[in-house]
């Protein structure tokens, strides 16, 4: 399926024999496209959510850049910083580019112009995944929940305190030093005290959810 999709272009120019980054493809594109320099984003499917960069838009669909092979799904949801989301379809994929189309009508300025009440808001990726929490004495089996650059929310039967430093690791997930920010009930909000980078918290969380295989190919 992958190949017949890469083979395609975003509608209208399915069938033109255009391909995705040559200067036949660029010079057939009818709809405006708005250079997006970096606009964080994440794609949810029934597989889990990931995390991408959207690259360029137009009133038919986005590209975007992509730090891990994505699952075998045609339809995905892209959900911005501000927390709009849109449906897509896949439509090709070139290793770490992908160009899929909007399955409804798109505002395309508010997607260039992203306006939010949060300053800067962080990409949060909602999973489930086990991990190992350590602080001091205590170490504890905890679930982590959602997790992002600067940090994590995660459940744990143990009871570690508010401003404790702790250890997180987890399959997929180097140790990583962290404060204990919140907590409410079983539930913690740890804050990183190194922080991650973009890409490299992509491939963490695909290889949260999909396994140890969930990188390109060397």
């Amino acid at each position: 399926m992958r190949d017949a999709l890469h083979a395609a272009a975003l509608s209208p120019l399915a069938g033109t024999g255009a391909e995705p980054g040559t200067d036949h493809y660029a010079d057939q594109r009818t709809s405006p496209r708005f250079t997006m320099l970096v606009r964080a984003a994440k794609l949810r499917c029934p597989a889990g959510e990931f995390m991408c960069v959207v690259r360029d838009a137009s009133d038919t669909g986005v590209s975007v850049r992509l730090f891990h092979p994505l699952p075998d799904e045609e339809r995905l949801m892209l959900e911005l910083q501000n927390g709009d989301c849109h449906e897509l379809e896949l439509v090709w994929v070139d290793r770490d580019r992908a160009g899929l189309k909007f399955l409804a009508p798109a505002n395309i300025a508010r997607i260039v112009e992203c306006p939010s009440r949060f300053a800067k808001r962080p990409i949060r990726i909602n999973l489930n995944a086990a991990a190992q929490l350590v602080g001091g004495l205590a170490s504890a089996v905890v679930e982590i929940h959602d997790i992002s650059q600067q940090g994590a929310k995660i459940t744990s039967t143990t009871r570690f305190a508010i401003d404790q430093r702790v250890r997180l690791s987890a399959e997929g997930l180097p140790e990583v030093n962290a404060k204990v920010r919140w907590r409410r009930g079983e539930t913690y909000g740890l804050v990183f005290e190194d922080t991650f980078q973009f890409g490299d918290m992509a491939r963490i969380v695909a290889t949260l959810q999909l396994g140890k295989n969930a990188a390109f190919p060397v």
